[in-house]
């Protein structure tokens, strides 16, 4: 099997990476070409390197598989528009991006009238999933999506991975499973500020208590594993700005509860937190930063900076 992936960066490389040592070949593009070539340079035989993205169309076989890792909105879009004059009907485009899901249902009926397929996979897994796999969850016709399946067995592992329903529905479960992250972490946050605060504060050993809740308790969670990496690495997280940022995800879920008149307080709150994250200073928004940054190498902003 042979995929095209367009996007290296903080999830991309690691696809791109994860593919190849599960013997997919890859032919990777990226606007800063360097990275497309040291890419193929440290991977090998399996792995090659496109100069544009005409290179990668000609460089796959059809019915061409290509995988966009790419930002949300405009510079998919960007990308989409320059890559259907070059694909042929059959070929299949895949946006692993975090999109919103409605930009799905456009760019589908666009890639439709070409006779080109397109899908949506919703991934999850952070800079962790080259090493653990990824969670992918994947929208489109069950023909579109089915071809896919070797290479995401290969990105996931067994169970990662789920053809959710038709177009759209990877990014909608993706969004929602996000919106779900944010309130998680906020729970934390504020559970381990309450502690920082007590009377016992100055004493509690936090990333014991984050080992000990990780055992047997209804707690526990791989987000807890991350709270304790970070709090062994900055025991009060004192090097961190109390700025939170949030990357879409949350917000549209929030709005889709408005949309439907679900009650999601959590969520919301959660997501008002950040906002006002980037207005005061706390600890548990130093939490948050913490977590991001553990799971998903996303940037925080350093006291002094």
């Amino acid at each position: 099997m042979k995929i095209g992936m367009i996007g290296l960066g903080r999830m991309g490389l690691n696809m791109a990476r994860r593919l190849v040592r599960g013997g997919i070949e890859v032919v990777a593009y990226n606007r800063t070409v360097q990275k497309a070539e040291d890419f193929a340079a440290e991977e090998g035989k399996n792995a090659a390197a496109a100069q544009t993205m005409a290179e990668l169309v000609s460089m796959l076989p059809a019915p061409r598989i290509i995988w966009l890792m790419l930002p949300a909105g405009g510079p998919t879009d960007e990308h989409v528009d320059e890559l259907l004059p070059l694909l042929s009907p059959g070929d299949t485009i895949v946006d692993g991006g975090n999109t919103m899901y409605r930009d799905d249902l456009r760019r589908h009926k666009a890639a439709g009238d070409k006779g080109i397929r397109y899908c949506d996979a919703g991934v999850s897994g952070g800079i962790w999933g080259l090493a653990e796999g990824y969670c992918i969850m994947v929208g489109g016709e069950p023909e579109v999506v089915g071809p896919l399946k070797p290479a995401l067995d290969v990105l996931t592992g067994p169970g990662g991975n789920l053809h959710t329903g038709p177009i759209g529905s990877g990014h909608f479960v993706k969004m929602v499973h996000n919106g779900i992250e944010y309130g998680m972490m906020q729970a934390y946050a504020e559970g381990f500020e309450i502690l920082a605060a007590s009377q016992f504060g100055e004493d509690l050993d936090f990333p014991a208590i984050c080992d000990l809740w990780n055992h047997g308790s209804v707690v526990r969670s791989w987000l807890l594993e991350l709270a304790q990496r970070a709090f062994t690495e900055d025991r009060r997280l004192e090097s961190l700005k109390p700025y939170v940022d949030d990357s879409g995800e949350g917000r549209w879920t929030v709005n889709a509860a408005v949309e439907t008149a679900v009650s999601a307080p959590v969520i919301t709150m959660a997501l008002f937190e950040r906002f006002r994250s980037r207005q005061d200073n706390s600890f548990q928004d130093r939490v948050l930063a913490a977590l991001r940054n553990q799971f998903g190498g996303h940037a925080v902003k350093k006291r002094g900076e």
